[in-house]
């Protein structure tokens, strides 16, 4: 099939308005309204994608795993059950920080870190609900502290860009968090979604500065550490959805002309999207087609509205057009994606799978 006619089936599927196309419009530009309608600006072009987290792939897979679409019934739309908070964009962002070298080293520091999370691919509109610092410790390379001498964890927020050559004590941070610990952890997680918040003004995005210190009982840890910071974000223009996944799932397969669901599979190999999905590989979307004939049976879930519209096209067929078949009830799917950014972001979508069509 032709990638055109993907994406007209792609822009009716996702209940948007760009399913009025002009017939004559490149596929350059359909490709820019099916990307607009899915909240992105642009194509992403991973350039060196990451592996994508355990968590990520857990929570897509929970999601696309659903053993009864009845099971959505009355749940909110996007909501992220996993941390309890509104959103329906979940993203990974790597650590772009350096380690911090001073010409003096502190003889009882054992790592220092500018953390640094590039949020420009952050809509505007978006509203960021929760961030959390992972910290992971790959190797064992901190000796076992005792119990007189902890090792102590500190993370600062720079609220003043440091100039070259100033020290990290030498301009303004505030402290966010301190824990002490006598064990290594493999991993520990932090909540920074108020200072995340403030991080979608670029001018106001500094970073962090990580400490850990113990002095004779640890050494140099700087190629063991991992730090990442996983976002959930709300964009509220793919959130507006009222309708619910009905308790059956049947899209009819005959012949007959009357306005149903028709099967479509769409491909996003075929669409040339395979570069940058990561899962899944396609999606049954289906569309609705066929007529609206008077008078109306009771299951084409027709309006009053169109069963008055048929008893009048039936006396004046010239003057009044029959309603039309459209998608009354629609279901959600979550996308897999790297982004421009090479982040990984797990989004959610609403209206995107037809369940049921009617006369309208």
């Amino acid at each position: 099939m032709e990638h055109s006619h993907y994406f007209q089936m792609i822009l009716g599927t996702a209940g948007m308005l760009w399913v009025l196309l002009v017939g004559g419009m490149d596929l350059q530009r359909q490709e820019s309204l099916v990307l607009k309608s899915l909240g992105l600006t642009a194509r992403p072009s991973p350039r060196s994608p990451p592996p994508v987290p355990h968590l990520l792939w857990k929570m897509f897979h929970k999601r696309a795993n659903l053993s009864s679409p009845a099971s959505e019934e009355g749940k909110t739309p996007c909501w992220v059950e996993e941390f309890r908070v509104p959103g329906n964009i979940i993203r990974v962002f790597p650590d772009q920080g350096q380690f911090i070298h001073s010409d003096k080293p502190r003889s009882w520091l054992c790592l220092q870190k500018r953390l640094y999370f590039n949020f420009s691919t952050l809509d505007k509109g978006e509203q960021v609900t929760m961030a959390q610092l992972q910290i992971h410790f790959h190797h064992n390379q901190y000796q076992v502290a005792s119990p007189g001498h902890p090792l102590e964890l500190s993370l600062y927020q720079a609220t003043q860009a440091a100039l070259r050559g100033m020290s990290s004590h030498a301009y303004s941070r505030k402290l966010l968090v301190e824990q002490s610990f006598i064990h290594l952890h493999k991993s520990f997680v932090f909540n920074l979604t108020e200072a995340a918040k403030m991080w979608q003004t670029p001018a106001r995005n500094l970073g962090l500065v990580l400490e850990i210190a113990g002095g004779k009982l640890c050494s140099g840890a700087d190629s063991f550490l991992d730090t990442s910071l996983l976002v959930v974000s709300l964009a509220h223009r793919q959130c507006r959805s009222t309708r619910k996944r009905r308790s059956t799932y049947y899209v009819p397969t005959g012949a007959s002309n009357i306005c149903k669901p028709r099967r479509l599979y769409i491909s996003f190999r075929d669409v040339g999207w395979e570069d940058w999905i990561i899962a899944p590989q396609g999606y049954l979307a289906n569309y609705c087609l066929g007529e609206c004939p008077f008078p109306l049976a009771e299951d084409l879930n027709s309006t009053n509205h169109a069963i008055l519209q048929t008893v009048v096209h039936s006396l004046d067929p010239e003057g009044t057009p029959q309603p039309c078949c459209v998608p009354v009830r629609l279901s959600p799917i979550s996308i897999l994606y790297y982004d421009n950014d090479d982040n990984v972001v797990l989004r959610h979508y609403e209206d995107m799978v037809v369940d049921e069509c009617g006369c309208r």
